[in-house]
């Protein structure tokens, strides 16, 4: 179903629009740079966890991209069929640093280290993930859907938002400031200010900020300005000195290992993710001038999400899920294609195989990444909190769970990052009077510390439980207009059925 027709105004691109092949390509672009900050960071961060050698690190990159680029084409053209870029997901980061950290700790003999660890994530991660598939298409979520209200979907996508308010790309010690500023006044200057004077600053507002902060910083860092060790600077050599083709295929680094322990952390990570995902097509919904999505829709979404995630566990990757980025983009620019997003994907499949596309990406620095947070996770921030339009605002029951939801999704993951590690959590639990035996358990102490570290999981979660439990009517709670507004699930065409039926 449409949504409003101020939301209709705003979609330059509807969902099934296809603009012309040259302005797609630049389209696609964009949707690709919002999110390769968090693309490069994840598979670097698991690279320095397990030791990889320096000259493995960036076919070990490439990967993502085209585990990427492959996820976000089938889910485009086989799931929920929405304009949502995949990547690799901060959701099961922590789970995949807990299986690193337990077999370096104690490397099997006959493998090096971070080979036998990557084996074991990708058993971890294939496991979990079918859990996932089932989950997905068993209509699991499908039947947690009746209980989604509003009053549950708003911290969860506000909490999406809010997740990278504290990342090192902003908030840095010695943070190259003017740079973030410079991206951030780009981007708004473009998106906000100027859109209304050119079509071309209306499309293109981050791929235009990102250039214009780029070009500068490469300027500085040719001069001299910018120093190796300054915050922004760039090198260009490094483009020339990359690889010409990485050469990346199943189970190129061996056969993966599977361990049960290990197996039950990553499916922590696994829950998070969905939870995340779940906000995600709501966000995108309500960007994209659609109603909320149906049951179907969901149900193929996670499935598919499940299936990929067994395709990134063969590829050798850590995993993939529905990105936050780009549904910020499409919140600055109203570009909902996807024909655009699937251009884009394609681009990220060549990125990953060719060294010098890649390099040259990686050579966009920390501080511009950080500009370009805050101007999507921002807009998503706004996303989430404009699904308040449909619950009653005069009720105490639905304000005390909005705010004890945010609350409780700031504070617990903060706690966690304050206690350090899976195994910090595991002792301190241990302590703890009476019930230390069973919160002290491998199973039950990596699977709270992984989903207490996602907050957009422990907020939805005290959402669901609070706004299910406490006394409300369903139209003070949301309910009764959302659904006037949904997606029915006559509306959601499957691939099966468009392929072959």
């Amino acid at each position: 179903m449409a949504g409003t027709e101020d939301e209709d105004a705003f979609v330059q691109y509807g969902i099934d629009d296809k603009p012309p092949l040259g302005k797609s390509l630049l389209l696609g672009v964009q949707h690709y740079l919002t999110m390769v900050g968090a693309n490069i960071a994840v598979p670097l961060i698991l690279a320095g966890a397990m030791g990889m050698p320096d000259a493995v690190v960036p076919r070990f990159v490439g990967t993502f991209f085209v585990v990427s680029g492959i996820a976000t084409l089938a889910q485009t053209t086989f799931g929920n069929r929405y304009p949502i870029v995949q990547g690799a997901p901060f959701s099961m980061l922590a789970p995949a640093l807990a299986v690193i950290g337990v077999v370096t700790a104690t490397p099997p003999e006959g493998i090096v280290a971070w080979r036998a660890a990557l084996l074991q994530l990708q058993g971890a991660i294939i496991v979990a993930a079918l859990a996932e598939v089932a989950i997905g298409y068993l209509g699991l979520v499908r039947r947690l859907r009746r209980h989604l209200s509003p009053v549950v979907i708003t911290p969860v996508i506000v909490l999406i938002g809010l997740s990278l308010f504290n990342s090192p790309d902003i908030v840095t010690a010695d943070q190259n400031w003017w740079l973030v500023g410079l991206t951030l006044v780009a981007i708004v200057a473009f998106s906000q200010y100027l859109g209304g004077r050119s079509k071309i600053f209306q499309l293109f507002p981050v791929l235009l900020g990102i250039l214009v902060a780029w070009v500068v910083a490469a300027a500085l860092s040719v001069l001299g300005v910018f120093g190796p060790e300054t915050p922004g600077y760039i090198d260009l050599a490094s483009v020339a000195a990359a690889e010409p083709v990485h050469l990346i295929y199943p189970l190129q680094w061996g056969t993966p290992s599977v361990t049960p322990a290990l197996v039950i952390g990553m499916l922590a990570g696994v829950a998070a993710s969905i939870v995340e995902s779940i906000g995600d097509y709501h966000a995108v919904a309500r960007l994209s001038g659609m109603g909320a999505p149906s049951g179907e829709r969901v149900t193929h979404g996670i499935g598919m999400e499940g299936l990929m995630n067994v395709f990134s566990g063969v590829m050798g990757t850590g995993g993939s899920t529905s990105y936050s980025e780009n549904i910020g983009a499409i919140g600055l620019t109203g570009v909902a294609s996807r024909y655009v997003v699937q251009i884009g994907a394609a681009l990220m499949i060549l990125v990953g195989f060719v060294g010098y596309f890649g390099q040259l990406v990686a050579t966009i620095p920390g501080p511009i990444i950080g500009g370009l947070y805050i101007a999507m996770f921002a807009q998503i921030v706004g996303v989430g909190l404009s699904n308040l339009k449909y619950v009653d605002l005069d009720s105490s029951r639905n304000i005390f769970v909005i705010g004890i939801s945010l609350f409780s999704g700031l504070a617990v993951p903060e706690y966690m990052r304050t206690v350090g590690s899976a195994s910090a959590f595991q002792q301190g639990l241990a302590d703890s009077f009476l019930v230390g035996p069973l919160l002290g358990a491998d199973i039950v102490a990596n699977t709270v510390y992984v989903i207490g570290s996602t907050g957009m999981a422990v907020g939805g979660i005290v959402a669901l439980l609070l706004d299910n439990s406490i006394a409300g009517t369903a139209t003070e709670r949301g309910l009764t207009a959302w659904e006037d507004a949904a997606e029915a699930d006559a509306d959601f065409t499957s691939a099966y059925e468009r392929f072959f039926r």
